[in-house]
């Protein structure tokens, strides 16, 4: 079976989807209506913009949306998805890619969750960590015994895992993680604390915006970062996106429920190749490409 993956924030690069904007009719049309939908020229910055202007969380994540979405669409015939999954972010251009969501909607919502994560970054200083060579349920013990709040975030495959939560009980999980064994515990380069609660006022409001768009029912199901399941009902894919914000990506988990469901061959489809490079360490027999 094949099962197309999208990629999240962190894959950005200057002069993503110019290549496709110069070679594809549809490809200039979609990026030109993305442009007007958010009221400023999002290409621009995508193909000519410093790494600082891509990394602003307001433009990072409608342009990895972009690329991904608009790569998946001019693929034409080719591209049949009989299961998709994306990381984080990803997941909205997976919802798009298997028709739950308009392209329409899926940038103005991607585009509400990118402003709402930077307001409630703005609350409390936060931050993330990632945790390299400890077992999953010693990283969940060490944020256990930490006081304030630090969670597991992000199960990106075996032995690689981010926390995130409050500054100071981040850095405290990172001495504490290197103490248990990890071999790096490094507090990454991020607005905030994604995927903890920490973002449970994004999460209202992006609830809402959530709420007031149309899902319809996919072509194919869509494996959540929340459950890590197949999701086919649109309700459903509704109410796990909402608590996506605040709960753990479930990444190796449902790569290896998409190969027990049958998936043969995984293909990244968006900037950069850090999906396939994580699928290919969560079972080194996957077979991956990039779009």
């Amino acid at each position: 079976m094949k099962a197309y993956v999208f990629p999240g924030q962190g894959a950005q690069f200057t002069g993503m989807g110019k290549d496709l904007y110069e070679t594809s009719a549809l490809a200039k049309e979609l990026f030109e209506k993305a442009n007007e939908i958010l009221g400023f020229r999002i290409t621009d910055i995508m193909f000519e913009g410093t790494a600082e202007e891509l990394k602003e969380t307001k433009v990072t994540q409608p342009a990895v949306f972009l690329h991904s979405v608009i790569l998946a669409k001019t693929l034409g015939e080719d591209f049949k998805p009989e299961m998709v999954a994306g990381h984080s972010l990803g997941e909205f251009s997976a919802l798009v890619a298997n028709g739950t969501l308009s392209f329409e909607d899926g940038l103005k919502l991607v585009s509400q969750r990118a402003l709402a994560m930077q307001k409630a970054c703005e609350i409390t200083p936060s931050t993330m960590a990632a945790v390299l060579g400890l077992a999953d349920n010693i990283v969940e013990e060490v944020c256990d015994s930490i006081d304030g709040i630090v969670v597991a975030a992000n199960y990106n495959c075996p032995g690689q895992l981010v926390i995130s939560g409050e500054t100071s009980a981040v850095e405290k999980a990172c001495e504490a993680m290197k103490a248990a064994g990890a071999k790096r515990a490094l507090i990454l380069p991020v607005g905030g604390a994604f995927h903890s609660p920490m973002m449970e006022p994004a999460r209202e409001e992006l609830a809402a915006a959530i709420e007031a768009t149309t899902f319809s029912t996919p072509v194919c199901p869509v494996y959540q970062n929340v459950t890590a399941n197949a999701v086919s009902d649109a309700n459903e894919i509704k109410k796990n996106l909402i608590i996506q914000l605040t709960a753990p990506v479930k990444w190796t988990q449902s790569v290896q429920q998409m190969i027990a469901d049958g998936a043969t061959l995984f293909t990244e489809v968006g900037p950069g190749k850090v999906l396939a490079g994580l699928i290919n360490k969560i079972d080194k027999e996957a077979v991956t490409a990039n779009a």
